[in-house]
């Protein structure tokens, strides 16, 4: 593990303390999960990134039909059917 040194305003300090005592983990416990759960849900990536992403598979998938979001069930249908 690495240690890393975090400043917290008071009210921050004092709320984990109290969640830490009642899951009886640390407050280092506490801060680690929310972390982990912060990098799960953040992109890695940034926008321009994504968007480059995007615009290079425009097109790789396509079907070549323009109906899809009309027939889209029927669509469905077969391709489950096969």
């Amino acid at each position: 593990m690495v240690r890393t040194q975090v400043q917290l305003t008071e009210d921050q300090a004092e709320a984990l303390k109290k969640m830490a005592a009642l899951q009886h983990q640390s407050v280092a416990e506490l801060v680690r999960k929310a972390v982990d759960a912060m990098i799960k849900t953040s992109p890695l990536v940034d926008s321009a990134e994504r968007q480059k992403r995007a615009a290079e598979i425009v097109g790789k998938f396509s079907s070549g039909k323009r109906d899809i979001s009309k027939k889209h069930d029927a669509y469905l249908g077969d391709a489950y059917a096969k």
